[in-house]
């Protein structure tokens, strides 16, 4: 019997480019049982998949033989702290800054005709604190790289500014002729200076990139108030368990998922779904942790917590789907993998070139360093994941929850859209569409209706009952109440029987039907179902009137196969459903009768979407387990939140509230996260195509290379960025 893969997700430490997640990555995947590993540098995470073989310390000693730090990802319902890391980037930032502003004065003030520099020796003593104690870091990742046979940005970092170090050293140490040597100590500081700023903004933009992961984590509150023998006690929130009764007051936050026992309210769950107005909440209906109470004292009894809430289930989607790999990234790592020996022979070739034909060796050696600092691979590495981070971390917001990275590109690709009619464009369950009273006193006919119907579980009892208190009608006083096995239900108000059925039930009673055919033809043209109810009061059954239910439309469905429609998609409707139903919401809905396929078993619909996906990428859209199949076989699956575990799970995207719309701009995140991607790509190879040759020409200074090549790695991750002003076309 074959072992259940295993999924680890570890935080990985040391990673500063492209080369370094490609090495982590490549050490991960030769441990033997590794069935799969993803390294990203913009979350610095890896996940691997393995046979059950496979033990976490193996992969950790992994990747620390690869130069690496890696631990367990630890998932926590509180943010993560990150201030101490990026206050030890600030502090080390700001010193390099302070020791390298010294150097840098000369040729700032020189365009305003004043000439000084400091001593050699000063130079000295501020150039080498930076380059040898801040500038360790590159060294240490950089000597890593190279036991392990590989390449980083790091190694050119070192390369280059040890050579300039290296070389004013020298002139300092053993000068020429009567004027002073040529000193390039500010070269040095400034490059690495100028890298310790691109980093803290990256830092600090991956940090922005991730605030929606951050958002929801902080949701859940600290403690709960927990109801222990008959006491109101505040415990930590790790100490509530399953079926502990949780007191919520007006205005905080539902510390657990649970079930309303006693209290009414309302729930703004805006920043779990996206929903924008808040939701009644009354006993029996279902609250989700972080969402917050309204204006009612609600007494929560807990359903689940901790890594099995709906919070964290969220929270480690999204997280999932930042840390795996886009299937374009791939083709960027194996750029990456060969980008930085290139460099290095670039670098080679530029030395020797200028000093052979010039004979300059210390304008060769300069130019060479121009090369090794600019060619930093770091844009590209975040190119990708930035984008990808921002996407997703906007579509949660929105309540869309991307699953995987793979279905996000993909669903940009989408040329069809199939939607599943019952639960996804209606309701999902019954209610009473039309209410006809022979003797035209329809309130007199639904009171009757709801005094037989008290009591019972029956979806279309529940319609009729909801029908009356939404109209305010109250229940007939009706006794000896009775189901009728097939039939329907039947009881008795004074001295007069009642009997609530089908129209099968009433001709058995010896009513004649012929009288009512137009109004059980209109109600079947609609695809409706139809019960009559009818009385006796010891004269014989004559009939009172007739019941029409169905499925009632979302009210966002039109809107949103319309926004389908004209972003260029294809849109069907499948359904389980008859012929007449499934017509009657595509009539409502905007489809054409062509789009329609009715009366559909699981497998009709399986069968369809891979019909459907000969033509093109297809999504299917549905709620219920008999969607799950058809989910799973689609290019990409949309999964209503409101429906089952399986559908979701099948799905590789989830719309948190049950608003159809959701998928339109699931499409349009997609695209435009894709888009995001192609800029950032573009203008991580651009700089390298136009700074290599610039710099190798001996055009471009070695601190302009090291401000351009900081710049780079910013660039790409404000431009993704960007993306957090993309707001849904889905809102109320």
């Amino acid at each position: 019997m074959q072992a259940e893969p295993t999924t680890y997700r570890f935080d990985i430490s040391g990673m500063t480019c492209a080369s370094c997640a490609g090495r982590v990555e490549k050490a991960l995947r030769k441990v033997e049982g590794v069935v799969d590993a993803n390294v990203n540098l913009a979350t610095e995470s890896a996940m691997v998949t393995t046979d059950a073989a496979v033990t976490m310390q193996s992969l950790v000693h992994a990747v620390e033989h690869a130069g690496y730090g890696a631990s367990a990802h630890v998932e926590t319902a509180a943010p993560v702290p990150q201030t101490e890391g990026m206050t030890r980037e600030t502090r080390h930032l700001l010193l390099a800054g302070l020791l390298s502003l010294p150097l840098l004065a000369p040729m700032l003030l020189m365009p305003f005709g004043v000439h000084w520099a400091l001593p050699g020796w000063a130079q000295w003593v501020l150039a080498t604190p930076v380059q040898f104690w801040l500038g360790a870091r590159f060294y240490r990742a950089g000597f890593a790289a190279l036991r392990a046979r590989s390449g980083n940005m790091d190694q050119l970092v070192a390369l280059g500014t040890s050579a300039a170090y290296g070389l004013s050293v020298y002139h300092l140490l053993a000068p020429t002729g009567h004027h002073a040597a040529p000193l390039y100590f500010e070269a040095s500081t400034v490059v690495i200076t100028l890298i310790l700023l691109g980093k803290w903004l990256e830092a600090r933009a991956k940090r922005q990139a991730s605030d929606a992961i951050r958002a929801l984590q902080a949701l859940r509150p600290a403690t709960a108030r927990v109801l222990r023998d008959g006491v109101e006690v505040e415990v930590p929130i790790s100490k509530v368990i399953v079926d502990d009764h949780v007191i919520v007051l007006p205005g905080e936050r539902v510390p657990v998922d649970g079930v309303i026992l006693d209290g009414s309210s309302h729930g703004d769950e805006s920043l779990l779904s996206g929903e924008s107005l808040p939701v009644p909440k009354a006993p029996g209906d279902r609250v989700t942790g972080g969402a917050v109470n309204g204006e009612g004292r609600l007494v929560v009894q807990t359903t689940a917590i901790g890594a099995e809430s709906v919070l964290a289930r969220i929270v480690r989607m999204v997280e999932d789907a930042q840390a795996r790999k886009a299937p374009i990234q791939r083709i960027v790592d194996k750029v990456s993998a060969i980008f930085v020996p290139v460099v290095i022979g670039i670098a080679l070739i530029t030395l020797l070139g200028w000093g052979l034909i010039n004979g300059d060796w210390t304008q060769a050696l300069l130019n060479a360093v121009a090369v090794l600092v600019i060619a930093c691979p770091c844009a590209l590495g975040l190119a990708t994941p930035a984008a990808v981070m921002a996407g997703t971390g906007v579509a949660a917001r929105a309540g869309i929850l991307v699953k995987d990275v793979e279905a996000l590109e993909t669903t940009r690709q989408l040329r069809t859209i199939a939607f599943d009619k019952t639960g996804t464009l209606t309701v999902g369950k019954p209610e009473l569409m039309r209410l006809h009273a022979l003797d035209g006193d329809d309130a007199d006919l639904l009171a009757f209706a709801a005094g037989l119907q008290q009591g019972s579980e029956h979806p279309l009892a529940k319609a009729v009952l909801s029908a009356a208190r939404t109209r305010g009608v109250a229940a007939a006083d009706v006794g000896e109440i009775r189901a009728v096995a097939g039939r329907g239900v039947q009881g008795r108000r004074g001295q007069v029987q009642l009997a609530l059925g089908h129209a099968r039930w009433m001709v058995e009673l010896g009513i004649d039907m012929g009288t009512t055919q137009a109004l059980s033809d209109t109600a079947a043209r609609d695809g409706q179902t139809q019960s009559w109810l009818a009385s006796n009061d010891g004269t014989g059954w004559r009939l009172l009137g007739l019941f029409a239910f169905g499925d009632a439309l979302r009210p966002q469905s039109a809107q949103a196969i319309a926004a389908l429609q004209a972003m260029g998609l294809r849109v069907l409707m499948l359904s389980g459903d008859n012929h007449a139903a499934a017509r009657s919401v595509a009539l409502q809905v905007g489809l054409d009768a062509s789009d329609v396929r009715a009366e559909l078993l699981p497998d009709d619909k399986l069968r369809l979407i891979h019909e459907l996906s000969g033509q093109g990428p297809v999504g299917m859209v549905g709620d219920g387990l008999n969607d799950a199949p058809a989910l799973a076989a689609a290019s990409v699956g949309f999964a209503m939140g409101s429906g089952t575990d399986v559908a979701m799970h099948a799905a590789g995207i989830t719309l948190m509230r049950p608003d159809p719309r959701l998928v339109a701009d699931a499409i349009d995140i997609s695209r435009r996260t894709v888009r995001k991607i192609h800029q950032n790509l573009f203008w991580a190879f651009i700089y390298n195509v136009i700074g290599i040759p610039l710099a190798a020409l001996g055009m471009l200074d070695p601190m302009v290379a090291g401000a351009a090549m900081a710049l780079s790695s910013v660039s790409v991750v404000t431009n993704a960025l960007l993306l957090r002003r993309w707001s849904p076309r889905a809102r109320d």
